[in-house]
């Protein structure tokens, strides 16, 4: 799992709120504080920005990401004891609607974080 600059950015501001908040908060509270140590890491981000959902070139709902950071990578967070498929489908589902290479699940609720880099199949074969 190849992790750049600033996925490995995103990943210690996630893991410093992890160490100073613990598990047991709701998803919610992780999103706050998150926000303030990307500040803090000068990293450019959007909270819950909306996407659009298409089926069939045809407008089905919008979705909302919790943070596009640096307008390249998409963000979710989680505050779950264990992550399931479920958590892992919408992370990837939300990398390939926003049309990012690469996307970051994490966890806030387990006794230790966890992330998941999720990639986009559309930039698998691009360097």
């Amino acid at each position: 799992m190849e992790k750049d600059e600033l996925t490995y950015a995103i990943i210690g501001c996630a893991m410093k709120v992890h160490n100073t908040m613990g598990p047991g908060f709701q998803e919610v509270i992780y999103q706050r504080c998150l926000a303030i140590e990307l500040a803090r890491a000068n990293l450019n981000y959007q909270r819950e920005q909306s996407q659009t959902v298409y089926y069939d070139s045809i407008e089905v709902g919008k979705r909302r990401a919790d943070f596009i950071v640096e307008d390249k990578v998409v963000v979710e967070l989680k505050a779950v004891v264990k992550l399931e498929d479920a958590h892992l489908a919408q992370a990837k589902n939300y990398t390939v609607a926003y049309d990012f290479p690469k996307g970051l699940l994490i966890n806030f609720g387990s006794k230790s974080m966890e992330y998941k880099l999720m990639f986009n199949p559309k930039y698998q074969d691009q360097k």
